[in-house]
């Protein structure tokens, strides 16, 4: 359910009769009650769209982890930075990826931007132990790969559980 399915009014109706008359409202009540209305169905449509803003870019940078049998592998977008802007640790079974992302530009020669700036940092908790010291990380074309085999106490604990058990069949 989408959050904008709780608000009892929406652009094509109103939650307030209009002039019987047929004229145009001069209430100024009336007048702030439609703009409060689309206030909060413009706030409310932000929500549903999924689309982060800079105050909700948590999720940046964007991430995608694989598994194998052997290695955990993560990768990371990171367009516009380089690899000297951005910091790997990892403890602990916590995979962390931080940075900053630096303007071109000053804030005063800026009209209008899209763009997230700034401090970041992810925390992913790894699926996996893995072993630390053989991880190995690249950064081609704004994308950052982490290769972390699994450790060799991983590897055992990992362990197949049979389906089906019993015959049900003898009784």
């Amino acid at each position: 359910m989408a959050v904008r399915d709780l608000i009892p009014w929406g652009r094509n109706q109103s939650s307030v009769p209009t002039n019987m008359q047929g004229g145009s409202e001069l209430d100024p009540f009336l007048t702030l009650h439609r703009e409060m209305n689309r206030v909060f169905e413009d706030m409310f449509r932000r929500f549903d769209t999924g689309l982060p803003s800079a105050s909700t870019a948590q999720g940046w940078p964007s991430l995608e982890v694989n598994t194998t049998d052997k290695e955990v592998r993560v990768s990371a977008e990171l367009p516009g930075l380089d690899e000297k802007d951005v910091e790997v640790l990892v403890d602990d079974g916590v995979l962390t990826i931080r940075g900053e992302k630096k303007s071109e530009s000053d804030d005063k020669d800026r009209g209008f931007s899209e763009r997230h700036y700034g401090r970041f940092e992810r925390r992913i908790a790894l699926p996996f132990e893995v072993d630390e010291d053989k991880a190995e990380a690249t950064f081609k074309s704004g994308v950052l790969t982490l290769t972390m085999p699994k450790s060799p106490r991983a590897e055992e604990k990992a362990k197949r559980i049979p389906i089906g058990g019993k015959d049900d069949t003898k009784h």
